[in-house]
């Protein structure tokens, strides 16, 4: 017998989108997903005031007041979203600061530093002479390259 609509045949519920648009028309960047943390990131910038509430974040994006509140949370702490409220007012507003992709480059670098040392960590686990560690030795190399040439190319950017 077929589950009936909205409920599958296990007898939970299927999650139905809380959008009237189709999701493959739903705004996205190549790769990603509107539900992803960085959705509400890039809705700023889609803003013409460049500041967005947490109500606005949730019909532009159509996702839940809960992911908007978490995903808000976590760029805050990365210093990558800026809460900010208006005069006589209780609502916040989130605004992403001017140099927010110059600040997203600076924290992939560390990130690029850090996954250099473990991937050594992992080459003195399996043994540089290993394909495994030469291969691992090869990423480890990439990063250690990305991650020395990113301080120049940030300052021609500032100069630029």
């Amino acid at each position: 017998m077929a589950a009936p609509s909205g409920s599958s045949a296990s007898g939970g519920t299927e999650r139905r989108s809380r959008s009237s648009r189709p999701a493959s028309s739903r705004p996205t960047t190549a790769g990603s997903s509107p539900r992803e943390t960085g959705a509400p990131q890039r809705s700023g910038t889609a803003s013409d005031s460049g500041r967005l509430s947490a109500a606005e974040l949730v019909d532009l994006l159509q996702i839940s007041p809960a992911a908007v509140s978490g995903a808000v949370r976590y760029l805050s702490g990365l210093a990558l979203v800026h809460k900010e409220r208006v005069p006589s007012s209780r609502r916040e507003y989130y605004r992403m600061p001017a140099d927010i992709w110059h600040q997203v480059f600076l924290i992939r670098n560390q990130v690029l530093i850090r996954w250099s040392a473990l991937l050594k960590e992992g080459i003195d686990i399996v043994g540089a002479d290993t394909r495994a560690g030469q291969r691992m030795a090869g990423h480890a190399e990439f990063f250690e390259f990305l991650a020395a040439e990113m301080p120049s190319l940030m300052a021609r950017w500032e100069q630029h």
